[in-house]
């Protein structure tokens, strides 16, 4: 059986990522904050590279600004 791939919005995004690094400083390992979150080390990477500077309101105007340009 397989997992259905979840959607995230950019402002839910944003909150994983400081939940993750919350958790992080709080002394877990990377495995259990992945478990956590559900998410895998290179969704994780690839969000911080995207939207680590960003707060929720910038990222879902960053979504906006997206679907308006398609």
């Amino acid at each position: 059986m397989t997992r259905r791939r979840k959607k995230h919005r950019p402002d839910e995004i944003v909150a994983k990522l400081r939940d993750a690094d919350a958790m992080l400083n709080a002394g877990k390992i990377l495995a259990a904050v992945l478990r956590a979150l559900e998410v895998s080390d290179s969704t994780l990477e690839r969000w911080r590279a995207q939207f680590s500077r960003m707060k929720c309101e910038q990222a879902k105007m960053l979504k906006h600004l997206s679907e308006g340009n398609w």
